[in-house]
This record gives structure tokens, sequence and C-alpha cells, in this order.
């Protein structure tokens, strides 16, 4: 079993920033996939990054060129660097490992950004 534990999550104002976190623990592999998702009141859940063990990103359309994704194979964590926040990034964000073929998910960790 694989555990995810977030932090960072808040409420901040529209043009400001948070950083996630996502410490993994429990009975992890070397070559992993992390990442973020959200979902927000009355929709579905959707990606917003991921990295897999190389270092490549991927990221949702939405959040293009205002959050950075990045990891510590180290310390097996997942940060998730949200600048220009706005209104519509409110939601439940989600940690997401892929591990030897199977998901994990954490326990999700409200941001809520006021306008």
């Amino acid at each position: 079993q694989v555990q995810l534990v977030e932090s960072g999550g808040g409420l901040v104002q529209a043009g400001g920033s948070l950083r996630l976190s996502c410490a993994a623990s429990g009975s992890i592999a070397r070559i992993n996939g992390m990442g973020w998702y959200r979902q927000a009141p009355g929709k579905q859940r959707e990606l917003v990054a991921f990295i897999s063990n190389g270092g490549i990103t991927t990221y949702g359309d939405s959040v293009k060129g205002r959050f950075a994704i990045s990891r510590d194979n180290a310390k097996n964590t997942v940060y998730l660097q949200m600048n220009s926040l706005k209104p519509e990034d409110t939601a439940v964000y989600y940690c997401y490992r892929v591990d030897r073929g199977q998901g994990y998910w954490g326990q999700g960790t409200q941001v809520t950004v006021s306008s």
C-alpha cells in the first residue's frame, strides 16, 4: 500500500500564490508518476499537472503558464506551485500517484481563491 499526505491548501486572494506538497510513504516503487487533479463542486475531476519519474511534465490547459509541478525523488514528494490564482481555480486538489501500475489518491486539500 501507498499512502499520500497532502499539505499547503488554504484561502488566497485572486492573483496570489500557494504551494501544495504531497509526500508518499509505504510500499513505494522507485519508478512511478505523481501529479495533481482537482474537483470543483458540480464538476468532474480534472488533471492539473503530472510528472513522471524522469521529470516529464503534463499540464491541464487551464493552468499552463501559471502552475508548475516538481518532485523530490529522495523525499518521495511532489510539489505544485500555483501562481496567478483565479477564483475558478477553487477546488479540492487531490494528489495522485501511479505505482507498479496501480493508482493511489490522497485525501484532498481545499484551495479557495477569493475575488
